[in-house]
């Protein structure tokens, strides 16, 4: 029997109990690829799958937990997919209903699977999946953002926030971005305006036409009065720790003839993969990361990632 070395969870797991194990590789069948990983991101959604909803009766258990990666086909199966292509993985119940990337090799579903032309490094490449299609998907779907835009971007030092403020850069858009630690406002220098969010940005902030509020719920309202008529807030992130908005009135708390709406990232498509990288290709991007660890290091990664001290992408190699 074929052995991978993996991280494999059964129970709630803190960061100094990360471990990795030799598991079996799962046998390949139809509509299923084996992806050899090359690089994968950490997220928060891993994160909460191990400190808590790991014991929810919808967690395959034992799980391999991940929900992307960048890596190349080594069996294609029935997929059309060949050997040796370069490809990229995320969602669909990756890390959760089946296994996920934090191993040596991964069986994924043909769906989740997008052949990519990129002459990034794998440690560059790594960073982009679930990142870079949530900011995508949040600025263009959702935003509708053009170079004519004025874009806040509410809670820009995580991962999300620095690769938004680098794509609408790029496309030419004026940027405001926001921290709530003045020693973390160098790390927004890009954008035309940074600015310290204690709580309330109404009237703090002039000309803004879109939002991205990675903060959430906790401040939705003063965003939602933080832009101009007209103007589109798009909530995407819940760094602010509120998961929910109590009371919320759309007629009050909405202000007339602005627009709320939200990303929600389990949608990726070959259409949308292609574009990303077409951007990044055409404007010549290095996708943004905080800091590479190698898989052996895992547990090191992990726990820079709990201890949040890392500004952006953590990205493990394999």
């Amino acid at each position: 029997m074929k052995t991978m070395k993996a991280v494999v969870l059964e129970k709630i797991t803190k960061a100094e109990d990360i471990t990795i194990s030799e598991v079996a590789i799962p046998a390949v069948r139809p509509g299923w690829v084996m992806v050899k990983v090359k690089a994968f991101g950490l997220n928060h959604s891993e994160k909460l799958l191990r400190l808590n909803e790991i014991r929810a009766d919808y967690i395959q258990k034992p799980i391999i937990p991940g929900i992307e990666c960048v890596g190349e086909i080594v069996d294609p199966s029935d997929s059309g997919l060949a050997v040796g292509q370069k490809v990229i993985a995320l969602m669909g119940g990756m890390g959760r209903s089946f296994y996920g990337s934090y191993a040596e090799y991964a069986l994924l579903p043909r769906r989740i699977v997008f052949p990519i032309e990129s002459s990034l490094s794998w440690d560059e490449l790594g960073a982009v999946p679930e990142t870079y299609f949530t900011a995508w998907g949040s600025l263009f779907e959702c935003l509708h953002l053009t170079k004519d835009d004025t874009l806040l971007i509410r809670g820009a030092t995580c991962a999300l926030g620095f690769a938004a403020l680098q794509i609408a850069k790029a496309l030419g858009c004026k940027v405001i971005a926001t921290t709530h630690k003045e020693d973390k406002l160098p790390l927004i220098a890009e954008a035309d305006e940074a600015v310290i969010d204690e709580g309330k940005l109404t009237g703090k902030v002039r000309s803004v036409t879109k939002a991205l509020d990675l903060i959430g719920p906790r401040n939705l309202k003063d965003t939602l009065t933080a832009v101009g008529k007209g103007g589109i807030v798009c909530q995407t992130g819940l760094l602010g720790g509120v998961y929910a908005l109590n009371g919320f009135d759309p007629i009050k708390d909405i202000p007339n003839g602005v627009y709320l709406t939200g990303f929600f990232s389990n949608y990726p498509t070959q259409q949308i993969m292609d574009e990303i990288f077409s951007f990044l290709n055409e404007k010549k991007l290095i996708p943004v990361t905080g800091k590479v660890f190698d898989f052996e290091n895992i547990l090191e990664a992990v726990t820079a990632q709990d201890e949040g001290s890392v500004n952006g992408k953590i990205v493990v190699r394999l």
